[in-house]
């Protein structure tokens, strides 16, 4: 019987629901493979492969009989890993019995869209971005922002929001920012002083560097380094588009228009910037300066709660138990976790 086709976050969360071998089809793209040896000078390979889920790795040990096969595997190749994963505490996922084949065209098609949920729900966030973006009411914001999803719209659709950590993955930045802009438009009503206007654009700009800092090619699921962003970083870049767009609409036939409107222009641009530049909240996490507005420091707890939440989500489907009920601690995430309290279903009153 042929193995299931799983994705790779469906590969790792179902691994971690027992010790029994996972038999499994993944279509993946290899981005890269380490040539290493033990102390002992055994020979052995770390493969590490991704999907629109995400990325893992596998350990391809000199005894093993597709050791060769994975030897001739290359960065940016699309492949069928096939076979029996056995479950190694402490480690992850090591294979038994392994079968490598290329992916045709069409796998590979469908191995960038991703499952049908996910594809649907980016679908779906790309449309609420569009949608909560259009009916700002500074009309300043509102064509900056909605410039911005034209002008870059594709290559923001695949960008990962991070090289590990939350949302390390094709579409990542997509998921991250519409989960900030849905937090953000319902702390806007609890918070009503909090310019919305303002603070759903910065949920927009805060990370856009990282299309430059850590780009996704249009083909790949892999997560680039580059010479811009080890040379400026995403607050920088960010802060450099931002600045392209709104000279653009500067020079263009509307903004005439919009110089007897208050808060001053020149004002907004300012006040976005700031929140891009003070988004991680700290001078030691590399914001240049602290926040200072309300908007700034919304932004800035808004953002650390969706990684944080993220990382618990990953941290939960990936980190082995040392007790039962207590996962093991995934860095950056400073301790031990608990069990989440189920839900409650008890009789109603």
């Amino acid at each position: 019987m042929s193995e299931p086709l799983l994705s790779v976050a469906e590969w790792r969360a179902q691994a971690g629901q027992g010790e029994a071998p996972l038999r499994a089809r993944l279509h993946v793209e290899i981005t890269a493979r380490h040539a290493k040896t033990t102390r002992e000078g055994k020979p052995y390979y770390d493969l590490e492969f991704s999907d629109a889920s995400g990325r893992d790795l596998l350990r391809i040990w000199n005894n093993a009989p597709f050791f060769l096969d994975c030897g001739e595997l290359q960065a940016r190749d699309w492949v069928e890993l096939a076979g029996e994963f056995v479950p190694k505490p402490g480690y992850g996922l090591e294979p038994r019995a392994l079968a490598v084949r290329p992916l045709s065209a069409s796998e590979v098609e469908a191995a960038l869209a991703g499952t049908a949920d996910r594809a649907g729900r980016l679908e779906a966030d790309f449309a609420l971005l569009q949608g909560t973006l259009g009916s700002l009411s500074d009309p300043r914001l509102r064509a900056l922002c909605l410039l911005f999803l034209d002008r870059h719209g594709p290559r923001f659709r695949r960008a990962s929001a991070a090289r590990m950590n939350h949302h390390a993955r094709r579409g990542g930045l997509l998921e991250h920012t519409t989960q900030m802009m849905r937090a953000a438009v319902a702390l806007c009503g609890v918070y009503p002083h909090l310019r919305r206007d303002l603070l759903l654009a910065g949920v927009l700009f805060h990370d856009c560097g990282k299309m430059w800092e850590n780009p996704t090619p249009e083909r790949s699921t892999s997560i680039e380094v580059t010479t811009t962003g080890e040379l400026l970083g995403h607050i920088m870049i960010g802060c450099e588009l931002l600045n392209k767009l709104w000279s653009e609409l500067r020079d263009g036939p509307s903004f005439q228009a919009w110089e007897g409107l208050q808060p001053r222009s020149e004002d907004v641009r300012q006040h976005l910037l700031h929140l891009i530049v003070s988004h991680h909240g700290e001078l030691a996490f590399g914001s240049p300066v602290l926040p200072k507005t309300p908007e700034a420091f919304a932004l800035h707890y808004i953002d650390s709660l969706d990684a944080r939440l993220e990382m618990l989500t990953g941290a939960y489907a990936q980190a082995p138990q040392v007790a039962p009920g207590v996962f093991e601690r995934v860095r950056p995430l400073g301790s031990n976790l608990i069990r989440p309290l189920g839900q409650f279903d008890g009789p109603a009153e």
